[in-house]
């Protein structure tokens, strides 16, 4: 009673705490990880470019229509290095729209209604209009199906929605030419440059050099003091700009690859699998039902199988059996239905009817037989094409062209393969009723129709099972600093992923990382990631080793991986003054040589701009102190990027006066406006402060 006497009186101070704590974490819940409101709308933001947010709602899309695109132009299936792909490309596609638009502004570009009047209606319509409208073969527009197009859009509200996707799209295409013309048009080469390209060029040197290789020097015998590191890396510095921020972590994989049992155990499955391949009835649906590789049940030509399988299965007649054959990493067995000489390419026409709009497929296959009689009786196909086809080939006179086996859908496949020049067949399919014309038949070859089985060899459950255990096992007794130690105490191998990037698809070793890669990135130095994370055929545990901030690195963090140039800097110091010595006094190379027991290794015929020492390696510094040097005179020692070196320039050979001035900038001019455009927007990017969180979503 006490309790709740008190809870009444104190009702009043703890509503008022509770709403006041309510209206804290509603303006901090980002902070402290308890906000509504805010807190879901910052989970939606997949970066930002100068405080403008890019939103997932808007950004998924963009990357599934890149995904489908990369699907189509490789095929297969999606996979995580082809995902990564897909969210960059959006992603830079998102930056540039923003950056780009943003300096539009900036320089006052727009497009005028009169220019978009022509792009969309007018004499230099834009290559959207063209791809959309244009004759294929002779790239005319037709400007009156635009400007029907343009008129029915008031009435129907989906056409209209495309044209406004397509009119932004034009709109776009065209500032950002205009920008490409801007920075372009702001470079130049003068005539003093492009005659030094053409020495640089063209110039011959041939000279002679005496060299003290770095290798000579073992390196356990060299000691860098802290200055050497200090000196190296402010000498180097751009070269350790971060351009985003990485992580490297070390990992140990537990393999979940089959086993001699799980062998033994699917080739008793494959084995009863054949037993009832051989007595079904009903082929096709046998094998789709029970393959784990799907073959179109369909007339295929010799080559399309694995190797092994493809040379027997077109050796057999039809009605025979082939398998099962262990290939590769799956067993496969093949049925014969039948074989056949058929043609390698058609060359094809056909009309295309939609049957919704016709009433139903029947009523469809009743018009098209229509229109097979109208051209049996001399009608024209390609005008009754131009008339009646819903298919973008329809302007072409419905030519489709000529297509090999398994370009088409099986009906059409089917019907253009089977039948003869100059048939005309109706045949329905997935896109409506086709009434086919056989224009040509080309070629002829041996084909078999399979119904094919293909059975993977994977591990059993048990065996994953068992990977499982030991994954987790080892993950329960390992910490920060003991994970190689660990390891190294259970025989395991430890692999390392070096510098991976948030957005980046892939990791050495490893084939799906890329939940590994996000929760790494939302771990701390030294973390053992708290999951067992599952591939393809390994189970892994990760321990997070190291972050690399974006921007310039400090010392500390690239020490290590410049040990290697900083020892050769120690050396070069070391070796130089061996070469300076040996120099003193000598009035040729060959006595340089002799007082170091080296020998004098001749050049002919190197130019500037290919500083390559034939047998020796790329050396800068070396050739362009050649091209600065006078002749016959022995030079100082230089620290090139295997070994120190002294030359003796023996000549030059001058070629002959530059003809072509202003050729010679047109062509240098061409190279540098390609660069600039991607240079320009690149320095967008380096002053905008841009954040990316896409690792929190992909």
């Amino acid at each position: 009673m006490g309790l709740m006497t008190t809870l009444r009186n104190r009702a009043g101070f703890i509503l008022v705490g509770a709403i006041g704590f309510a209206i804290v974490a509603f303006l901090v819940g980002d902070a402290i990880n308890v906000g509504k409101p805010f807190w879901a709308a910052s989970q939606k933001v997949v970066g930002t470019v100068d405080g403008e947010e890019i939103n997932i709602d808007e950004f998924g899309p963009k990357v599934d229509q890149n995904l489908q695109q990369f699907k189509q132009q490789y095929g297969g299936s999606a996979n995580p290095q082809m995902t990564a792909m897909a969210v960059d490309n959006a992603w830079n596609g998102e930056l540039a729209t923003i950056l780009l638009s943003k300096e539009y502004k900036r320089l006052g570009l727009d497009i005028s209604g009169d220019e978009l009047f022509d792009l969309m209606q007018g004499k230099n319509p834009s290559p959207l209009i063209v791809q959309y409208f244009g004759n294929p073969q002779t790239g005319q527009v037709d400007r009156a199906a635009v400007i029907n197009s343009l008129k029915q859009r008031a009435a129907n509200p989906q056409l209209k929605q495309q044209w406004d996707l397509l009119e932004a799209e034009i709109e776009k295409q065209a500032l950002q030419q205009k920008y490409a013309g801007l920075v372009k048009n702001s470079v130049y080469v003068t005539s003093l440059e492009a005659n030094d390209e053409y020495q640089n060029r063209n110039k011959l040197a041939n000279f002679s050099y005496v060299s003290l290789d770095y290798a000579s020097i073992p390196d356990a015998s060299v000691k860098p003091s802290d200055a050497d590191y200090s000196d190296y890396y402010n000498d180097n510095k751009k070269k350790f700009e971060n351009p985003s921020e990485t992580r490297s972590f070390e990992y140990v994989s537990f393999s979940v690859n089959p086993t001699k049992e799980d062998s033994a155990a699917t080739k008793v499955q494959v084995n009863k699998l054949a037993a009832g391949f051989q007595a079904s009835k009903s082929d096709s649906l046998f094998s789709a039902i029970n393959s784990d590789v799907k073959v179109p049940y369909a007339y295929i030509t010799k080559g399309k199988l694995d190797p092994q399988i493809d040379s027997a299965v077109f050796a057999l007649p039809g009605g025979s059996f082939y398998g099962p054959v262990f290939s590769g990493n799956s067993y496969k067995m093949v049925k014969v239905i039948d074989t056949r000489m058929s043609p390698d390419s058609v060359k094809a026409s056909h009309i295309l009817l939609d049957a919704a709009k016709m009433g139903g497929v029947d009523k469809a296959e009743k018009f098209a037989d229509s229109l097979k009689t109208l051209v049996q009786n001399g009608g024209s196909f390609s005008a009754l094409a131009k008339m009646y086809s819903v298919d973008g080939s329809k302007d072409k006179g419905g030519e489709l062209g000529t297509f090999a086996r398994g370009q088409m859908v099986p009906e059409f496949e089917n019907a253009a393969f089977n039948g003869k020049t100059g048939d005309l067949k109706v045949v329905r399919s997935q896109f409506g009723v086709h009434l086919i014309k056989i224009e040509n038949q080309i070629g002829s070859s041996k084909v078999a129709k399979l119904a094919y089985i293909e059975k993977n060899l994977s591990p059993s459950s048990k065996t994953k099972d068992q990977a499982y255990k030991k994954a987790s096992a080892f993950l329960n007794s390992v910490k920060g600093d003991n994970f190689a130690a660990e390891a190294k105490k259970a025989g395991y191998t430890v692999a390392v992923a070096d510098r991976i990037s948030g957005s980046q698809g892939y990791a050495p070793g490893l084939d799906n990382p890329r939940q590994l890669i996000r929760d790494a990135f939302g771990a701390e130095k030294g973390d053992v990631l708290t999951e067992v994370y599952q591939m393809d055929n390994a189970y892994v545990i990760a321990h997070l080793t190291d972050i690399k901030p974006k921007g310039i690195l400090p010392l500390e963090a690239v020490k290590k991986d410049i040990e290697p140039m900083v020892l050769n800097a120690v050396k070069a110091k070391m070796l130089t003054e061996k070469l300076k010595n040996a120099a003193q006094g000598a009035s040729s190379l060959a006595q340089v040589a002799q007082k170091l027991g080296k020998t004098v290794t001749p050049v002919q015929n190197i130019v500037f701009a290919n500083p390559i020492v034939p047998g020796a390696a790329q050396e800068n510094k070396l050739i362009g102190s050649v091209f600065g040097s006078a002749v016959n005179k022995v030079s100082k020692p230089i620290d090139g990027e295997r070994a120190a070196y002294v030359f003796t320039v023996n000549g030059f050979t001058n070629p002959a006066p530059i003809g072509n001035t202003y050729k010679q900038k047109e062509s240098m001019l061409q190279g540098i406006a390609q660069r600039s455009l991607g240079a320009a927007f690149q320095a967008l990017q380096d002053k905008s402060d841009i954040k990316d969180n896409r690792v929190k979503f992909y």
